[in-house]
């Protein structure tokens, strides 16, 4: 038996039908084609699925879709706003903070809810972010400089009262 869901994704009220025991990530992939949120091991190790939810980080390979009825998702391609990147998207382009791209849209999304959080992170507190992001290219080492290249942009973009802060 089918469920209609009602979901606020990128900021669009959206519908999907799904059976009770769909997962999220499979409501946003194969319902509503957002296949940016990648699937990586289907046990919630990997991060690639993160997405926001209500504003936090969750693994939507974790949450059933019906669970998600009424809350307001973003996903990766939710994040660039008017044909602009989201600074975390930039600065990873920018700071070679990818190689595959495959966990990247995870990374990110866990930077956006650290950085929602806490706009000027260590390094530490970036590492501590990402440990439950896998990433099996690039070292981590320039995904923690995109992130720190990122923040420092939001924060200049809020203080100047330009660019794009969120």
């Amino acid at each position: 038996m089918r469920r209609s869901v009602a979901l606020t994704v990128n900021g669009q009220a959206r519908t999907v039908e799904v059976e009770p025991r769909t997962m999220l990530v499979q409501a946003l992939r194969d319902g509503l084609g957002l296949t940016g949120t990648h699937v990586g091991c289907d046990t919630s190790q990997c991060g690639a699925c993160t997405v926001l939810m209500d504003g936090m980080a969750v693994k939507s390979c974790t949450v059933l879709a019906v669970q998600a009825d009424g809350s307001a998702v973003t996903t990766i391609e939710g994040m660039a706003h008017d044909g602009e990147l989201h600074p975390l998207q930039d600065a990873f382009w920018e700071n070679h903070g990818l190689q595959c791209g495959f966990c990247t849209p995870g990374m990110i999304m866990t930077a956006a809810d650290l950085l929602a959080g806490n706009p000027d992170p260590t390094d530490t507190e970036i590492r501590h972010a990402l440990e439950g992001n896998f990433c099996r290219c690039t070292g981590y080492q320039n995904i923690v400089k995109s992130i720190r290249a990122a923040a420092e942009q939001m924060r200049a973009a809020s203080v100047g009262g330009g660019g794009q802060a969120s």
